[in-house]
């Protein structure tokens, strides 16, 4: 096996890891992360190997069981904004008349709106994770439509559609079966980008308090509930902020991963 091979198996296993952990850590709990076990704010030792928070609630099994809700709520979130631009995408760049100028404007004056509002507005009428799906299909959307429409533009004239309509294969057949395979590198690296938006939001609205209902575990609820408490015990602060850029992290180099192999000539 090549050093270049074995490190991307590592990376995935690593990623793989990563994920997994956010939403099957709960298993791995030692302690139940709704059950007051000593202290609030005790220092690690005594069974709680990041110490307890605000509540007198096990860090740790707070930390594993936190990711469960962001993950499967930015998950779906991606999914529905991705497959909404890149739709939107396949019709922009295969038609160059009304609907495209119509498609880009609209997506022209989405992008205009700042996301953050959008989803507090969202946030004020409807249920947390619908508002945090919906903010990112206004601010995610968009953007993959415009990149994925550039990508369709690029390869509508190339030799295989213009077999495909010699055929006398219809619009929507080609780019069913000729143009999206094409492109389906660049769509699966948008789906890893707006994760990662979707994750950004949904802490942020969690940070609001407007995330999962208490005592719930959730990683950012964890960091706004702790902040009074970081001189007594810093994991209590430490622990979920690091786990929620790792997995924010790790989501976006995979998709930066996919955009640099979705670049090549085609």
């Amino acid at each position: 096996m090549s050093i270049v091979t074995g490190g991307r198996l590592g990376f995935v296993t690593f990623a793989g890891t990563v994920l997994g952990l956010a939403l099957f850590g709960s298993l791995l709990a030692p302690h139940d992360p709704t059950a007051p076990l000593g202290a609030p704010w005790s220092p690690s030792g005594g069974g709680n190997l990041l110490g307890t928070d605000a509540l007198g609630r096990d860090v740790l099994s707070r930390v594993l069981a936190g990711g469960r809700h962001l993950t499967l709520t930015a998950g779906a979130a991606a999914l529905v904004a991705a497959a909404i631009g890149i739709a939107g995408g396949l019709l922009a760049g295969w038609h160059d008349g009304p609907l495209s100028r119509l498609l880009h404007t609209a997506a022209d004056l989405l992008l205009a709106a700042p996301l953050l509002l959008i989803a507090l507005v969202f946030a004020v009428t409807l249920p947390g994770a619908v508002a945090v799906i919906a903010a990112t299909v206004c601010g995610g959307a968009p953007l993959t439509l415009r990149i994925v429409g550039d990508a369709v533009r690029q390869v509508r004239h190339a030799g295989f559609v213009d077999a495909a309509l010699g055929r006398g294969e219809s619009g929507p057949r080609i780019l069913g079966r000729e143009i999206l395979p094409a492109v389906a590198a660049l769509a699966g690296s948008e789906i890893g980008a707006r994760f990662v938006v979707a994750l950004q939001l949904a802490a942020a609205l969690s940070l609001f308090g407007l995330g999962p209902a208490p005592p719930a575990p959730d990683w950012s609820a964890m960091i706004r509930e702790n902040v009074s408490g970081a001189a007594l015990s810093p994991a209590a602060l430490i622990a979920p902020a690091i786990a929620l850029a790792v997995l924010s992290l790790t989501v976006a180099v995979v998709g930066n991963a996919a955009a640099r192999h979705a670049r090549r000539p085609l």
